[in-house]
Formats: structure tokens, sequence, C-alpha cells
């Protein structure tokens, strides 16, 4: 009926203003839908106007001359028409809108718990679409953030290729990691837990640089990742993306959504990553990769319910075997002194969900629940550990006049338990069961349409560590609509778990060494973020988004790999340490279909003791990224070429006589995609990856030390416990795999395929 009435609405108008001067008029729709809202002016001078419920919009008595109306609406790219009047006549502009991918104004939830248009939130918050991220394509989130402004992937295993995420310098144990705003991503599944998490589940990723204790907790110190996952209803009814590698890296997506009665919408998805090629092309005798075998299966349910109130929970369960090591390890010499392997065996489940209370006032009861664990032997150390965490929140929203409040009260239960000594007592088995009740008061003040004041506060009560205080901060000043500038402050308090802070303690021969009990960090951080947005008269859009950040941390926790080469030493800081630094994202939209996203960030980061100023290892002090979009709509062809560089990093050594470089080089990984779509549902892409074949082992002698003798059966010491030079151990090593800052895998081409019906 809408459209018969848009129709009927169009023929009418030329009979009501017949009489009249000129009028334009028109219907305003994204692909058959009609747009409402949408802001139409004639550029120059004082005519604007909106679309109404059906698409249309209407200008009358318009003076002789010549023109050119603009239409805008957030979320969608803004086009104009030039037209001329010569004559009192009806013109008609019509206008399909095309949704855009860099527009600044997508509506986002992990600022402020609660859905807001990304410009009009007080928190800054990045988000990346599947679009992004399909630029350059990769089997899981890990791989997938390597092109995001100020986060980088760190690899900190040479064997078994684990690693965390690092943002504005900060380690991946100060990032919190979320799904759907629940934190099932922690502690132990830093480590294994984010490579499982297929690309495929992404509706898109939101990330908070900076503090977001208040809201979700005491372990987003130094940033939040929230991970969005597919809404059923909005997912296609079936899809299925498939690629390959010429290292015969093969990883297919499946997805199929169905209903279940008349108000459930369920989507189904699998994948499936598998790896097990035995590749050693820098002829160390060892893996360049480990091999995987991984499968995960995504089960999401929305219901629809009275007064739209929100209910959808789902389920994910995944299953990994990896191993690197020694080329001729078979799963015989698992744990065994023979022939150097590690292998790692990982379970893992997830339930999430949130359910709208059926009462007057805005009640939403979200709840996640995760089991982890993981069977693994580095070498002859097993470890073996179980973790399990509870997570209940029950939040109330409310607007009273310019106040918007949120308040709500949530409890964490986390069960932790391993063979090794940290959850020993007395030589007794002693599982570590934190309990984390908090209650956390949000009140975003909005004074005037340009003025605009976050505070919030938070308190947890740590079963182990008491009481744990975490205020917030956040001023936005909207100078105009193309200019904003915010500013966020927060506290930030952290819990250590040695395994996620440094895998290095569980691989290569070096024993784990607590100084101390250890203390809780501390931190204090604060952000000033500006955005900047320009339209040109020729259609181009340009979007500069500008962030200074400080970090300042007290009772932080470092390893000591110096002291002694066969220990790592453990301890809090005697001083503090810093994290400061500048970013910049920019976003450009030519009307010829080509598209820059760049980005750069200068951090300094730095441990402070006894008045000496330090950088940690693994930290640059500079990275680039880049993303350069072009579409021939002639072949319907897509070319994307996609990159990062880094600055050098301080790296780990054993001795003054390890003849490895002690810093990592300037490198980049860059790489190009092509993708077809010229048939219908289907998209066939295909590219090469890291260009420039770039790999750890340039200007190097080896990675891993000492991968003749992993065991350490060979090596001896003096009566201090120093390694000796000996004529079969010329540098005084021992095995170690600690050394290590990018990818190890060379240039090597892909190919894949899309296919999607809905």
């Amino acid at each position: 009926m809408k459209y018969l009435f848009s129709i009927i609405s169009i023929f009418l108008i030329p009979f009501a203003y017949s009489q009249e001067n000129t009028s334009v008029t028109g219907i305003i729709t994204h692909k058959t839908t009609p747009i409402e809202k949408v802001t139409i002016e004639i550029i120059g001078t004082s005519y604007s106007t909106e679309t109404d419920s059906q698409g249309i919009y209407v200008f009358q008595n318009i003076p002789k001359g010549d023109y050119k109306l603009q239409v805008s609406t957030s979320g969608y790219k803004t086009q104009r028409k030039s037209f001329s009047i010569k004559t009192q006549e009806l013109i008609q502009l019509d206008f399909q809108l095309q949704l855009d991918e860099n527009e600044l104004n997508e509506v986002v939830v992990s600022g402020t718990l609660k859905a807001v248009k990304r410009l009009e939130s007080a928190v800054p918050v990045e988000v990346y679409s599947p679009v992004f991220f399909k630029k350059n394509p990769t089997p899981s989130i890990y791989e997938a953030l390597q092109n995001v402004n100020g986060v980088r992937p760190q690899l900190n295993c040479g064997v078994c290729n684990t690693g965390d995420i690092h943002i504005n310098g900060l380690e991946g144990p100060y990032t919190s990691v979320m799904i759907d705003g629940m934190p099932i991503v922690s502690s132990l599944s830093t480590v294994y837990g984010l490579s499982g998490i297929p690309n495929s589940l992404v509706e898109r990723i939101e990330i908070v640089k900076g503090p977001a204790s208040s809201l979700y907790g005491s372990e987003a110190v130094g940033g939040l990742i929230n991970i969005i996952t597919k809404n059923p209803v909005k997912a296609p009814l079936f899809s299925v993306d498939l690629f390959t590698t010429s290292w015969l890296e093969t990883n297919a997506d499946l997805g199929v959504k169905f209903n279940a009665g008349q108000k459930a919408t369920s989507l189904l998805g699998l994948n499936y990553y598998n790896y097990n090629q035995t590749i050693d092309n820098d002829n160390d005798g060892f893996t360049d990769v480990t091999a995987q075998n991984r499968i995960s299966v995504f089960n999401k349910w929305n219901f629809q319910r009275e007064e739209n109130r929100l209910f959808t929970f789902a389920v994910r369960g995944m299953y990994e075997d990896r191993w690197g090591g020694d080329v001729r390890w078979e799963k015989k010499y698992r744990g065994g002194d023979e022939i150097y392997g590690e292998s790692i065996y990982t379970k893992r489940g997830e339930l999430l969900g949130s359910y709208q209370l059926p009462t007057t006032e805005k009640l939403m009861l979200s709840f996640s629940g995760t089991m982890h664990f993981q069977d693994s032997r580095y070498g002859t150390t097993s470890y073996i550990a179980n973790q399990k965490i509870g997570f209940l929140q029950l939040s109330w929203d409310k607007k009273i006049g310019k106040n918007d409040l949120l308040a709500g009260i949530a409890s964490r239960y986390t069960y932790y338990d391993d063979n090794t000594p940290s959850t020993a007592v007395s030589n007794e088995n002693n599982p570590e069961k934190t309990w984390l009740p908090g209650i956390f008061l949000q009140d975003e003040i909005a004074f005037s349409e340009k003025h605009k004041l976050l505070l919030g506060l938070r308190y947890d009560y740590n079963s182990i560590h008491g009481n744990i205080l975490t205020p917030r901060f956040a001023y936005k000043l909207k100078i105009d609509e193309n200019n904003i500038l915010r500013f966020n402050a927060g506290t930030g308090f952290r819990v250590v778990n040695l395994f996620t802070e440094d895998h290095a303690a569980l691989t290569g021969s070096r024993e784990v060494i607590i100084a101390n009990n250890l203390d809780p960090e501390k931190s204090i951080n604060a952000n000033l973020n500006y955005i900047k947005k320009i339209y040109f008269p020729n259609g181009t859009f340009l979007g500069i988004e500008t962030t200074a950040f400080y970090t300042r941390f007290s009772n932080k926790i470092v390893s000591d790999y110096v002291t002694d080469p066969n220990k790592i030493i453990y301890n809090n800081i005697d001083g503090y340490a810093l994290s400061q630094g500048i970013s910049c994202n920019t976003d450009i939209n030519f009307t010829n279909g080509l598209k820059f996203i760049l980005g750069a960030t200068y951090m300094d980061v730095s441990n402070v003791e006894n008045g000496i100023k330090t950088r940690p290892y693994l930290t640059e002090n500079f990275t680039g990224t880049w993303s350069v979009s072009y579409k021939i709509n002639t072949i319907n062809l897509s070319i994307d070429y996609t990159g990062n560089v880094y600055s050098p990093m301080k790296l780990p050594l054993l001795s003054d006589t390890d003849p490895r470089n002690p810093n990592s080089p300037w490198y980049s990984l860059q790489n190009i995609q092509f993708t077809y779509s010229g048939w219908k549902n289907f998209e066939l892409y295909g590219g090469i990856k890291n260009l420039l074949n770039f790999t750890p082992k340039r200007n190097n002698p080896f990675l891993i030390s000492r991968i003749e003798d992993p065991f350490d059966k060979n090596v001896q010491y003096d009566t201090n416990g120093k390694v000796l030079v000996t004529p079969d151990n010329p540098y005084g090593l021992t095995f170690d795999t600690t050394y290590v800052y990018g990818p190890n895998q060379g240039i090597r081409g892909f190919f894949g395929l899309r296919y999607n019906i809905y």
C-alpha cells in the first residue's frame, strides 16, 4: 500500500502546484524502501526540507536559475544533482541512496552500553564492519585486526604461534575482549580463544581506546574490543565463504537462517579451518607456522515479543588441535624429550544472551557463561588448565529530562585451575575461585545540542583483592555538525594471570619466578578526541579523527628476562609506567568510487624506575595502516590494497653474546585483492598476501635459539648458573622461542568465493 500511495502522491503533485512557480519533487529510497527524514537542500539557498514517511520531498515557488540539490542522511552516502529552472514546470529528481561504509554516524553501543549514534556518543567509538575486513580475508578475528590503526596482533611464541592484541602499545591483558558486551574472553582464553572466533559471526567490531572500566569492569584498563555478532533477522537465508591459500590453508564459513514458528528466528553458523602442512622455508628444522585443525559451531536466536522487547541468546562451541616444532614431530612424541614439539588441544563452550523484562521500566537482564579447557605440552612441560566464567547483569535505562541514566548490578564468577604451582598450596591443588559483584551508575547529561557530559562510577568487590572503585568522566562539545570534540578520563584496576601475561612462561626452558606477592595494577587514563567532516562541492567526503591519549600505571607487573637467562622473574614495578601518544584516522571517499582509509599512531610507552626510563619489549613507537579501494563498475571488479608498517621494537635477547638483532627492523605487511561481483549472489576473490615477502628471519642468523638441543641436554653452566660458551654452544645460549615479533609466513596467494541468498 505504501508504494501505491507514493505513486498516487507523485501524480497528484503536478495538480497541486500547477498554478505556482516551478516545483521540485521526488522520492528517496534505498533499494526499494523509502527513507524518511532525509535532509534535502538546495545548495547556496535557504531551501531545505525532509522526506516524509513515504520518502517524498517537495520544494515549491523556486525562481528561475541553475541549482544543485544535495541529499544527505546518516548511514548513507551523500548525493548531489544539478538542475535548471527556465519555465514554470514540475521537476522530478529521485534518489536511490547507498549505504556509506565510512560515514561517522553508525549506531554503537560499546561506549555507553546503550544504542546511540556514534556522533552523538560522548565516548569515542571506532566501528569496523565486515566490509572492512573482507578487504583482506582472514580465518579469525585475531588476524583480521592487523589493519586497524593502533591495534596490533602480537605473536608471543615462535613455535605455537599464540598471541594477543596490543592497543596503543599496551599488551593484550590490558584490553578487554567481549562478545555482544559479555566478558567471555579473558585470562586463559585470551591466548587461544581469540584465534577461534570466525569472521563469519561478526556484524561489526566496536573498539574503545581508553578507559571503559566504569561500565565493563576492571579488565578494561587500556581499551575494549566488543565483537557484535550477527542479528539472525538481518542475516541472509544462506551464506557460504570459502577460501584457500598457496600454503593450503583452508577456511570455510557456512550460515543458514530459518524461522521456528512466527516469533523466532535462528542463525546457524559453522566455521572450519585447516592447515596441516609442515613448511620450513627458513630451513631451521622447525615449522614456520603451526598446523591447526579448528571447528566452531554457532547458533543465535531472536524472539519477537510484545512492544518490541528484546530476547536473544546464542551458543558457540569450538575445538582446536594445533602443533608446532621440529618438522619430524608426530603425536607419539607428545610430552616426551626425544623430538621437540608444542601441542595444544582446546575445547571451548559459550552461552550469552539478553532478556528485556516485561515491565514499564526498561530493565535488561544480560547473562553469559563460558567453559574453556586446555591440554598442552610445551616440550616436556605439561600445562593443563580449566577455566569457567559466569556473568549476570541487570541494567536499568531511564531518561529523565536532560539526564539519560543507566544503572546496574552485576556479578561475575571465575574458576581457574591448572597443574602449575600458581594454583597449589602446600603441594595440594587449590583452584582459584573469584567472585566479583559490582554496581555501576552512569548519567549522560545533555545540557544543549552542543554540550554533553557523562559521569560514571563503578564499585566492584573482588573476593581476593577487596574493594575496587573506578570513576569515569566524559565531555562532548559539538562545535557544529562537522566538528566534534571529546574528552574522556577514568581509572582502571587489573588482576594478573601469569599465563595471560607472558606465554613464554611455559615455552622454552625458562623457570618462572615470582619475586613477591604481586599487587593488582592500577591506572589513570585520559584521551582527547577530535572529529572533522568535510564535504566538498563535487561530492567528495573527507573524515578525520585524531586522538591524543595518556595512561599512567602504578604497580605494573613487569617480566625480567635479563637477570637470569634461565628464568622469567615477575615483580611489581618500583615506580610507574606510561603509555602516551597520538593517533589519526582518515577516510576519503571520492565520487568516482576511489576510497582511502588511512591511519597512523605515534606512541611513547615506557617503564620508569628510580628515575630511569626504559622501553618495554615488543613495543613499537609508530604504526601505520592503509586501505585503498576502487571499483571498476563496467566490469564489476573491485581492487583492495591493504597494508601496515611498524617501527623497530626492542626484542628479548638471552645474553650479550646473542647474535640476533636487539631490535626489529622497520617492516611492512602488504596485500592486494581483486573481487569480481558480476554474477548474481556470487563473489569471486583472489590476491596476494605479504607482497614484500617479509619474514622476521631477515638479517638474523636464527629466530629460535639452540634448535639442535631443545631440551638443553648439552648446555653447561658455571657455578652462578650462567651458560658457558662451549664449542657446540658458541654463543652461550639455551633453547628459547621468545624472539618473535611478526608472522613467519612469506608471500602467498589466495583464492575464494562467497555466495549469499537473501
